[in-house]
């Protein structure tokens, strides 16, 4: 098969799909990948990295679009990038279609094979493309809320660990999945006061035991939160429905009840966010203000560390680029029913409910398209 790897041109996004690495496991398999020259530069990775590994370097991004059967990405076709897909073209990255409905649309469009990894799952219901990346989402939301809780950015002025004599801050991590252990694992290591709100009872049992004794978990509903969010400096949404809008669990009149300079940091963002006032931001403007509360809600929060970011998605996405290219898409989607499931918008059909749901779109059963 033919893997073409195009530089990301979103904003401030310095992964890349594939590491040196993996076009080697790829082009000793038969297989032909092409990069686009600079691509990895962002990540750490030199154009003569991928020769090295027995890749080919193109110049620019519309050679490689053109001659790939599979494009390779890690965000979402942007505007620019849409007439570059064309029919039957399989492209594998990270979609999100229930937050854009531009996008889903503009894919149906190009008749293209859409394959998103944030619906790849597993029998145990786990989201293996999507975990790397939380992880490191999870960690962040911690790092990022930490610094614009500092003054000379509007934030309350707290420092999350506190000093002897003076208590630490409080941190309220809504979703108990792997953002939210991630998050609190992090808070929890600088010593802040630390609570996970989730629905699943298994989950806060689970977590319960597991985490050190200055993170308590309590049940998520609408009273738990309105009554937390009252003293709480660092709020994270880090709830995550596979495939579906995420729901608003911070309202806009629940802004009045928190403290001036509290920060909320929406990680479920990708997916519509899990606040009311939430709406997406980069990483060379990453904040804004409504009713004094400051709002972290960057798009591509793993693109600011992509050395860490671009390993770590690579070392979870190859196995099943792997299978992709040696069966092709629909005999590696029709042994596996991991991959089945990430099938999202296949030659102008929608395949996956949520999507389908997000725009009232038209539902059609993925053995049509197979």
């Amino acid at each position: 098969m033919i893997i073409g790897v195009p530089k990301e041109i979103k904003s401030n996004e310095n992964r890349v799909a594939l590491t040196p690495a993996g076009a080697l496991e790829l082009t000793r398999r038969g297989h032909t990948v092409y990069v686009q020259s600079t691509a990895g530069i962002g990540s750490g990775f030199e154009d003569s990295d991928y020769i090295e590994a027995g890749a080919k370097i193109l110049q620019t991004a519309d050679e490689v679009w053109a001659i790939a059967e599979m494009i390779m990405k890690v965000k979402e076709p942007i505007a620019e990038e849409y007439p570059r897909c064309r029919p039957n073209q399989l492209i594998f990255t990270y979609f999100h279609f229930a937050s854009s409905e531009e996008l889903t649309r503009a894919m149906i469009k190009s008749g293209a094979v859409c394959l998103a990894y944030e619906t790849v799952e597993t029998k145990d219901r786990q989201l293996p493309l999507l975990i790397p990346m939380s992880e490191v989402a999870g960690r962040m939301a911690i790092q990022e809320g930490a610094k614009y809780l500092e003054k000379p950015v509007k934030g309350r002025g707290v420092l999350l660990g506190g000093v002897p004599g003076v208590p630490p801050g409080k941190v309220l991590i809504i979703g108990g999945g792997v953002v939210g252990t991630q998050a609190a694992k992090m808070a929890a290591g600088l010593g802040a006061q630390v609570v996970i709100l989730d629905t699943n009872l298994n989950r806060l049992r689970y977590l319960n035991d597991v985490m050190p004794a200055n993170v308590v978990t309590m049940f998520s509903n609408e009273y738990n939160i309105r009554r937390l969010i009252q003293d709480t400096d660092l709020i994270v949404g880090a709830v995550l429905i596979p495939g579906a809008k995420a729901p608003k669990l911070i309202t806009r009149d629940m802004l009045k009840l928190m403290h001036p300079g509290a920060v909320l940091v929406d990680v479920a963002v990708d997916q519509g966010g899990s606040f009311e006032t939430t709406r997406a931001t980069t990483h060379a403007d990453p904040t804004y203000i409504i009713d004094d509360v400051v709002h972290y809600c960057v798009a591509n929060m793993p693109g600011a560390v992509p050395f860490t970011s671009t390993v770590a998605l690579t070392n979870a996405t190859l196995p099943y680029a792997i299978q992709l290219a040696n069966k092709g898409w629909q005999k590696a989607c029709k042994e596996n029913q991991e991959l089945l499931l990430g099938l999202n918008v296949v030659g102008g059909k929608v395949v996956y409910q949520g999507v389908a749901d997000a725009f009232g779109l038209p539902m059609h059963d993925v053995a049509e398209v197979l």
